[in-house]
């Protein structure tokens, strides 16, 4: 048995009815050349022939003594797991967003192993989609791009590939050779780089408290702490039905628009993701005076392993309350790079502890509902790298991958980004009752990449 770490643990403490812990994502292909109406029937008999999957795909979870482990399940059943599903008619992307959006919002049973995939026909186009989702207790957000590109081909005229829960476990040498001298001596070892962060870590707890006194007096103002964030309609008690919404906008827009500022394509993404946040909330008549403040994942993991978590987080500054697209960019910017500077300063384990340090009274809050007015951020916007060259399934080529995320408790909305070729791929995940037409987003991250062009002086 292998247990779970404490990161990978919190998000099965977390989970709720109305607070599933499971990310997913959404793939959507044309069908091969020369490809029958049958083809997807036939693909569905060939997946079914992987009826035994590979690590972590093989793994349920055990819970003794309140700690939960991972342990190889004797009885896995893949007809639970993967579905051959047909998309209501006449099969538009709004028919099929609504689906996963319905799909999304089931918890998974823990008596089994915590993943699903779906199959889907009937997609207008002549197209065809793939939904898969697991439990973040078993991925994060790079391993799960990872696996994208070790489940596909950049070879168009190969087949008879394994789907992912197959595929053999792909680890560096460097996690081989940690493997190859025992799991009970690396847990040693982790241990006790785990204690050795500890005086690193209040050391910059303490930092950080000393720039929060600095910034209420304007001496810091490009530090963002965790007890600045408004309340916003964003920040409200959720259910379990969820609305996806997805689109696509073109990299070479984004990608020109940072040259012209001088700034990082994640820091276009933030500043889309503000403008579209300030107009949607003005549009309900809802916009805070003070910025909206947003969580952003960033993966420290250093080699090409899957599986667990291996993610910290920054807090930036959206710069809801300026008006001006470049004063708003510069705004996120600074930000940024503030929160950049200080872990450069930390290792990889004094990040992790440091960031679950300085987020252990939001965890609280969204688990138990303690510290009620307590907003520590208002939203999650991730931004993940993913595949560069064209990626294709059994002579299907890949046309988008759409990432699906977690809404929880008092943070009803999630933007994850994905990058494929030269296309970013946007995916709004958010509670179907708290966010009222979340799906006019879309148009506003639209605007937000406008105005940034219109700032820049690019059209």
């Amino acid at each position: 048995m292998k247990p779970l770490s404490p990161m990978d643990q919190m998000f099965l403490w977390a989970e709720r009815r109305q607070q599933p812990m499971h990310v997913g994502g959404l793939m959507l292909f044309s069908f091969p050349e020369n490809a029958g109406p049958a083809h997807i029937t036939r693909l569905a008999e060939q997946l079914r022939e992987y009826k035994v999957p590979q690590a972590p795909f093989s793994n349920r979870l055990v819970n003794k003594w309140g700690r939960y482990y991972w342990n190889y399940d004797k009885q896995f059943d893949l007809e639970h797991h993967f579905r051959h599903e047909a998309l209501p008619k006449p099969g538009r992307i709004r028919e099929l967003l609504a689906w996963v959006s319905a799909e999304h919002s089931n918890l998974m049973d823990r008596e089994r192993p915590l993943w699903e995939c779906h199959l889907i026909e009937g997609v207008r186009g002549k197209r065809f989609a793939l939904y898969s989702k697991v439990h973040h207790s078993m991925i994060d957000g790079v391993s799960a791009m990872r696996m994208l590109s070790h489940a596909l081909s950049e070879d168009e005229t190969q087949r008879n590939m394994p789907p992912f829960w197959a595929m053999p476990p792909h680890e560096s040498k460097r996690v081989r050779k940690a493997l190859g001298v025992g799991r009970y001596l690396q847990s040693f070892v982790r241990a006790g780089k785990q204690a050795s962060t500890f005086p690193v870590v209040m050391k910059e707890i303490g930092h950080s408290l000393i720039e929060v006194n600095r910034k209420k007096h304007r001496q810091h103002s490009d530090y963002v702490s965790v007890f600045q964030a408004p309340k916003s309609i964003l920040n409200q008690s959720i259910t379990g039905s969820r609305r996806f919404a997805a689109q696509s906008y073109s990299m070479e827009r984004l990608r020109t628009i940072s040259k012209a500022f001088d700034a990082t394509l994640n820091d276009i993404v933030l500043a889309i993701c503000g403008s579209a946040l300030r107009d949607y909330l003005i549009s309900q008549n809802a916009l805070p005076n003070e910025p909206l403040i947003a969580l952003v994942p960033v993966s420290i993991r250093h080699d090409d392993s899957i599986g667990g978590n291996q993610v910290a987080g920054i807090l930036a500054n959206l710069g809801t309350h300026i008006a001006d697209p470049a004063n708003r960019l510069m705004t996120i910017k600074a930000s940024v790079e503030q929160a950049k500077e200080r872990y450069s300063k930390m290792s990889s384990e004094e990040i992790l502890n440091y960031t679950a340090m300085k987020m252990l009274p939001a965890l609280l809050h969204m688990s138990t509902g303690a510290m009620p007015k307590w907003q520590a951020f208002n939203v999650v916007i991730s931004n993940v790298p993913g595949p560069k060259k064209p990626l294709y399934w059994n002579g299907a080529q890949l046309q988008g991958t759409y990432p699906i995320s977690i809404p929880v408790n008092q943070i009803a909305l999630n933007i994850t980004t994905a990058s494929y070729i030269d296309q970013m791929e946007f995916g709004l995940t958010g509670c179907r009752r708290t966010l009222p037409s979340m799906q006019r987003l879309l148009d506003y991250l639209e605007n937000g990449i406008r105005e940034l062009e219109v700032a820049a002086g690019i059209v």
